[in-house]
C-alpha cells in the first residue's frame, strides 16, 4: 500500500504542477485536454458525423458541437489522465520485474487513452440522439465504462503479468 500511495502521490504532484501552467481564470485549457478533444472531434468527423470543437469562451474547456449542435464541454477531467495515474500507481504497487511493469504501463495508458477517446465520441452521440438520458449517461454509464476497462486491465496485471500472478512468471 505504501508504493501504492508514494506513486500516486507522486505523479499527481507531476501532474497538478502540469496544470499549474494553464490560467483557468482566463479559460486556458491544457494541451492535453485540447489533444482529447480534437482527437474526439476526429473519430466522429472519421465516421461521417459532422462533429466540431471549439474554445469555450466561457470556462477552461473546449466545445463539442455534432450537426452544429453544443453538446458538451470537454474539460481536463475528461483527458483521463487522473485515471491512467490510479492505472499506473496500481500496477507499480504490484509490480515485480521492471521491463514488463513499464511495457504494460505504456500500453495500458495507450489503451485507456484510446479508449477514451471512443467513450467521449460516443457519448457525444449518445447526448445528441437521447438529451432526455442526459444525467445517466454522462454520470453513470460512461464513468462505469472507463473504471471497467481500467479494472479489467488491473485483473490482467495480477492475474497474468504481475509477480502475484498464479505461475510466479
Amino acid at each position: 500500500m505504501v508504493k501504492f500511495f508514494l506513486v500516486y502521490g507522486v505523479l499527481l504532484l507531476v501532474y497538478n504542477y502540469y496544470l499549474q501552467h494553464y490560467d483557468a481564470a482566463r479559460n486556458e485549457v491544457d494541451g492535453f485536454t485540447v489533444i482529447v478533444a480534437t482527437q474526439t472531434k476526429e473519430l466522429l468527423s472519421f465516421f461521417d458525423v459532422d462533429a466540431m470543437i471549439t474554445a469555450d469562451p466561457f470556462a477552461p474547456s473546449v466545445r463539442l458541437f455534432i450537426q452544429k449542435y453544443y453538446i458538451a464541454k470537454i474539460v481536463e477531467g475528461c483527458n483521463a489522465i487522473s485515471i491512467m495515474i490510479l492505472f499506473a500507481a496500481f500496477i507499480i504497487a504490484f509490480s515485480g520485474r521492471w521491463y514488463k511493469t513499464v511495457v504494460f504501463i505504456v500500453f495500458g495508458i495507450l489503451g485507456i487513452h484510446c479508449f477514451n477517446i471512443l467513450r467521449i465520441a460516443l457519448l457525444g452521440i449518445a447526448l445528441y440522439r437521447y438529451p432526455e438520458y442526459t444525467n445517466m449517461l454522462h454520470g453513470v454509464v460512461f464513468p462505469l465504462a472507463i473504471y471497467g476497462a481500467v479494472f479489467l486491465l488491473w485483473y490482467l496485471w495480477i492475474a497474468k503479468f504481475s509477480d502475484f500472478a498464479g505461475d510466479g512468471k
